[in-house]
């Protein structure tokens, strides 16, 4: 093998990149240097290094640099004397089995081309943080006879560096790097592809690819992206591969390369255009309009919408609404356009779309669910307007800004208050921040002016060194509702200037601070010592006081980090919080893993409050507390209060399980109100948990174990759930649900629920809930299985169709459907709900054997069946054979449904099929399951 090391002004590294071929476990390897014509002493290593290996290293020199490294590659390849070829750069080092592993996949398949695995090793990083490139390429070892086999491999890994190339392989297909332009790789490698007889993909790792962000010197290449020459270099590379793939007839290859250039490519180049004047983005839009005009339109329908907005924007040159959309692509969830309104769909602007059919399908962000979330959940763009430093004034700042108003979510009528806030960027050493009141807000239509000054010579206090870096955000609140905004800068040259400042400790650490922008453009301030005050400060923190300060920050930062880490909690829980005494009459209650106030914990809850018992509550909750009761001590779950609170309770209530590794006092009383009968196996039913090994399985029995007390609410749950959790029959409580003690009592009910006058529902309209179960999506993202607007349009004029998506995934609905169609996931408690619709449609979602007691009509719309039951855990049970209702496999067929018969007659012909289910898996739901709870456990806790 023969392994050609590429370098220039490298000297330093060049000699850990031969070492890294020298020491591979294949001793039949030799190295070709080639210098391009470096200005240092590379050559001079490289010399060396083959008078230290004559047998193994020769060094060669180019007669003047080729600015690129297509030339070196190319001399090198001239040079190579074994069978097989590698190109190593001198920054990186080759894995040390590398040349073993490449070997013998090339000599087992015969491939003319072996490709491994690449780590990106970012080297600056605290712990040399390390990511796989394209890890799903090389999940196994494979062989294929055709780059058409497998596209991914073409449009994704475009490096050359991870492969081994057949030497005779490169010499008949007349394979050589372009020189004299950048980004070679694209090219060469699209090339061997193509023209490889065979290909061989192993999973093991063999190029180490370092990454030094922070090294000083000149920017790598590919990392000099402000250089217009680049994109130029970018643009010329990809129509040399576009006509090698056109040549070859590979036009699906073509289609997935457009996909990747504009998630991928395109964006890289697109992050530089706000700080860039007029005269580079004219001459950007003139290299970059011809290829999009190129590209398949489709292509945009494969990538996220606001890379589709972008392209398309660059593509109509409009700057105006084009930069903002790069502010998004920059930080995701900004909202940072006003948006606009048409034939309820929400689109990023107003322009275009009126006359380009294309402009109508790319610019359409209804999907986002901008127009669904208020104020206080939108992270705006806030667009820096000026900077400017009062004359005379020392240390006064004025800033003025626009925040975006998306969609008039913040009317003109609203309270505006707002303030700066100026905060160390570093979180350990976050002491203090300073605000600023914000005296001036104007309310504009689609934005939102402020103006504000700030003196931050007085108000700005850094400590230096640990603080150099400042960030300023603006939190704006509309009628008592907050939202944080972060100042964009939108144009280069806007914020310059030093500020004074009066530092904490001495102005010999930093007296000024001078305005900078951020990588994804937002204003931030940077300490600017003098430079005699530069020159002490880093011979004081490389000297010995230096050393034992950090060594010192570095101690009390892991001190603390030790001290809220998992395993502290932990051992203060087993070691010191269960030692404490049982706190009497304490109940902890928690549902759905703190995320929600709701379901049988909380109908126990508030039948003990009715009932006068005498106790001290404490509810756990996750994220934010709102929705959760006053008259409860609120902790966050897993914080110590949490930890104290159960390790002290005499009562532990929960409908699905508290922490795992908290082991529970035997003077505490753990009552599992579970979450619903099952319909999928549970358990140590299902087929994973009966593969795990013999500790696992154990370890997980001791959780189940905690249970002293489980409901049910059927003999169903007997045989399946707690034959699943392998519960003792002492711990079964017969009694029921609570939660469904309200659906019980709702049956005998004449009147309709409040609730449908609080979510503006007409009287005269039928309530349909959908409630399906949770998906896994890649997200929590849940796509309905129907055209919710063809229904809304379809069947608007009878129903209201309520949509319940799982608390794991969240759905989004388009305006268009406002009124006729309504997202209920946000309520909490699902009861409420079940009672005011007047029929479920669902799939496979336990909600089924809830709605069942209010014998009303349930349809079901299981789609995706085969897959569900079948490519699962399986089922207890065939739902198709005892669905107490109408069983719809596709949208037609649900809409042939909902149009052919009326909810009073599916009423009356599945009533016996309700009562049979209710029979089957409801024979203990009374109405009477949150105070026979009471009575059993609480009723001596009666206040006299």
């Amino acid at each position: 093998m023969s392994v050609v090391v590429i370098v220039y002004n490298d000297e330093a590294r060049l000699p850990t990149a031969v070492r890294s071929v020298l020491g591979q476990t294949l001793r039949s390897v030799e190295v070709v240097i080639v210098d391009d014509h470096s200005t240092d002493g590379s050559y001079e290593v490289a010399r060396r290094l083959a008078a230290e290996h004559p047998d193994r290293v020769r060094a060669y020199r180019l007669p003047e640099n080729s600015g690129g490294c297509g030339a070196p590659r190319n001399h090198g390849i001239q040079q190579t004397r074994g069978q097989y070829v590698l190109f190593l750069d001198s920054d990186d080092v080759l894995e040390r089995n590398a040349c073993r592993n490449f070997l013998e996949a090339a000599e087992t398949t015969g491939a003319d081309l072996v490709s491994g695995l690449t780590v990106r090793v970012h080297v600056d990083s605290r712990h040399r943080k390390e990511v796989k490139w394209y890890p799903w390429l090389y999940a196994r070892t494979r062989t294929i006879d055709s780059i058409a086999e497998l596209p991914d491999l073409l449009v994704f890994d475009t490096l050359s560096t991870n492969k081994c190339y057949r030497r005779q392989f490169l010499v008949d297909a007349g394979l050589e790097f372009p020189v004299g332009i950048h980004y070679e790789d694209l090219l060469f490698s699209a090339q061997a592809y193509t023209a490889a007889r065979r290909i061989t993909l192993i999973p093991n790792r063999v190029y180490d690819w370092n990454q030094f962000e922070k090294a000083a010197g000149a920017k790598s290449i590919s990392n000099r992206r402000a250089e217009i020459a680049n994109f130029a270099h970018r643009m010329e590379i990809h129509r040399r591969v576009d006509r090698l793939l056109a040549d070859q007839g590979l036009t699906e290859l073509k289609f997935r390369k457009d996909v990747k250039f504009l998630k991928h490519d395109l964006v890289l180049h697109l992050r530089e255009l706000p700080m860039r004047d007029a005269s580079y983005r004219q001459e950007f839009a003139a290299l970059a309009l011809p290829y999009l005009a190129s590209i398949d339109p489709a292509a945009y329908d494969e990538v996220e919408p606001i890379h589709a907005v972008c392209a398309y924007l660059l593509r109509m040159s409009d700057w105006d609404n084009l930069v903002p959309a790069v502010d998004t692509l920059a930080n995701r969830d900004k909202v940072s356009a006003p948006l606009a309104e048409r034939e309820g769909r929400v689109y990023w602007c107003a322009e275009h779309i009126d006359e380009d059919p294309l402009a109508r399908r790319v610019l359409d962000v209804t999907e986002l669910g901008y127009h669904a979330r208020p104020v206080g959940k939108l992270f705006l763009r806030n667009e820096l307007t000026e900077y400017r430093q009062e004359p005379g004034s020392g240390g006064v700042v004025r800033l003025a800004g626009r925040v975006t108003n998306p969609l008039g979510v913040i009317p003109p009528a609203a309270r505006l208050t707002a303030e700066l806030e100026f905060y160390a960027r570093r979180k350990g050493v976050r002491f203090q921040t300073f605000r600023f009141p914000v005296p001036t807000l104007r309310h504009e239509g689609p934005h939102v002016s402020w103006e504000a000054s700030a003196d931050l010579s007085k108000g700005l206090r850094p400590l230096g060194v640990v603080d150099a870096v400042w960030d300023v955000r603006l939190h704006l609140d509309v009628d008592g509702e907050r939202t944080t905004t972060r100042l964009t800068a939108a144009g280069p040259g806007l914020a310059t200037g030093e500020v004074p400042v009066r530092p904490r400790l001495t102005r010999l650490v930093a007296d000024r601070i001078e305005p900078q922008v951020s990588a994804r453009g937002h204003l931030a301030f940077r300490l600017v010592p003098g430079k005699k005050a530069d020159v002490l400060v880093t011979r004081g923190m490389q000297g010995t006081p230096g050393r034992l300060a950090k060594a010192g920050y570095r101690k009390a930062k892991t001190l603390r980090k030790k001290a809220t880490s998992g395993d502290t909690k932990l051992r203060l829980y087993r070691d010191v919080f269960l030692r404490m005494p049982v706190h009497k009459r304490l109940v902890v209650f928690e549902s759905h893993l703190g995320r929600q106030y709701s379901d049988s914990p909380r109908a126990i809850y508030e039948e003990m409050r009715r009932q006068g018992i005498d106790f001290e509550a404490v509810w756990s909750y996750t994220g934010r507390p709102q929705g959760f009761p006053s008259d409860a001590t609120l902790v966050r779950r897993w914080s110590l209060p949490y930890l104290r609170a159960l390790a002290r309770a005499e009562f532990w209530i929960d409908n699905q399980s508290y922490p795992l590794k908290l082991t529970k006092r035997p003077g505490t009383t753990y009552i599992q109100t579970w979450h619903g009968s099952a319909l999928k196996r549970m358990g140590f039913d299902e087929p994973g948990w009966k593969l795990k090994p013999r500790a696992e399985q154990a370890e997980q029995q001791r959780t189940l174990d905690r249970f002293d007390h489980f409901l049910i609410r059927s003999e169903h749950d007997v045989r399946t759930l707690a034959k699943a959790f392998r519960l003792r029959e002492k711990t079964l409580l017969r009694v029921g649900y609570p939660r469904n003690d309200a659906l019980a009592r709702a049956r005998e009910a004449a009147e309709r629920p409040p609730l449908a006058a609080e979510l503006g529902i007409p009287s005269d309209k039928k309530v349909l809930l959908y409630a399906p179960t949770f998906r896994q999506q890649g997200g929590r993202r849940f796509a309905l299985p129907f055209d919710v607007e063809r229904f809304a349009e379809e069947f608007g004029d009878e129903y209201v169709l309520l949509v319940r998506a799982h608390y794991l995934n969240h759905v989004v609905l388009p305006p268009s459907v406002r009124g006729r169609v309504i997202d209920v996931s946000d309520h909490h408690d699902v009861t409420p709900l079940l009672a005011l619709a007047d029929a479920l449609m669902t799939d496979y979602s336990s909600v089924m054997f809830d709605y069942a007691l209010l014998d009303r009509p349930m349809l079901f719309f299981p789609y995706d069946y085969e897959e569900y039951v079948h490519e699962g855990r399986g089922t207890y049970f065939d739902l198709l054979e005892r669905a107490p209702g109408p069983v719809v496999r596709t949208e037609e067929e649900l809409h042939s449904l909902l149009g052919a018969s009326s909810l009073e007659e599916q009423t009356l012909k599945y009533a016996a099929a309700r009562e049979r289910f209710v029979a089957d898996f409801g024979e203990y739901d009374k109405g009477t399951a949150a105070q026979r709870v009471v009575e059993e456990f609480f009723a001596g806790w009666r206040k006299a």
